[in-house]
């Protein structure tokens, strides 16, 4: 019961996010009366372009895999980056004070500036838009897995020390425990952000999935395709959200963890 409370609390603000997300595109479309039918599609025009035209929407479920592909892809390598190297930056300090000046000036880089050369270095294919999405979701976990592994009990570090434990033993019996609600919380946030790198490197990159649709559906006038693409890429980024936030809460709930409903 404990855990269904906890999920009934994450997916309640979930699913009035949508609802309002839908009032504030009509509204959008009511106040904008200039947007025209022909650009601005409203909800039913994309529920009836999705339903009726099986080319169009088996066109769009296919960019979808691939970005959903990529999306996987870069948040694996981007949040496993993201835990090893937090575990390094805690553990020695000489490496964080060496190296985290570097990332920082690193992320704050324009993703757009950085994206011709990463098309340079890795080329324009799935590599490229890997990298590009594990970029994306890599500095925010990394930041907050360090603050997780930070959190943990510094009388418990103390005892496994006082038992022989190195500081990688206690890194893993005290300091990756408390870090979990941190692992979950950044994995919550980053997978959004993977499926934004991923859009993001096939518009600039593979030349393929959705963020290459999209581009093209532009200019050749396709705002049914733009619109129906937008909202699928929407629901899936929320679906997935709130599937990491299920997995989270019956973790720490069987955990009996408080810290794990932000």
């Amino acid at each position: 019961m404990k855990a269904v409370r906890r999920i009934a609390r994450f997916l309640f603000p979930l699913i009035i996010s949508l609802i309002l997300m839908l009032l504030i595109w009509y509204a959008f479309l009511k106040s904008f009366p200039q947007v025209g039918p022909r650009v601005g599609k409203t909800p039913g025009d994309v529920w009836t372009y999705l339903t009726t035209s099986d080319s169009a929407r088996q066109a769009i479920l296919s960019d979808l895999r691939i970005t959903l592909q990529d999306a996987a892809i870069g948040f694996g390598v981007g949040m496993a980056a993201a835990m090893i190297v937090a575990a390094l930056f805690v553990t020695l300090p000489a490496v964080e004070q060496s190296f985290m000046p570097v990332a920082m000036l690193l992320r704050s880089v324009p993703l757009v500036a950085l994206s011709p050369i990463i098309v340079l270095v890795f080329g324009r294919g799935l590599t490229g838009v890997t990298v590009l999405a594990a970029i994306v979701v890599f500095f925010p976990a990394l930041v907050m897995i360090m603050t997780g592994l930070r959190s943990a009990s510094a009388q418990a570090m103390e005892l496994v020390a006082a038992y022989g434990g190195s500081r990688w033993t206690r890194l893993r019996m005290v300091g990756v425990p408390a870090a979990l609600p941190a692992v979950f919380a950044a994995a919550r946030i980053s997978v959004p952000g993977a499926l934004i790198g991923a859009l993001l490197g096939e518009w600039l990159g593979s030349g393929t999935g959705l963020g290459s649709s999209l581009v093209r559906a532009i200019p050749t006038f396709q705002y049914n395709r733009l619109w129906a693409s937008i909202v699928l890429v929407t629901l899936v980024s929320v679906l997935l959200y709130a599937i990491v936030g299920v997995i989270e809460n019956l973790v720490l709930a069987r955990f009996g963890s408080e810290a794990g409903n932000n």
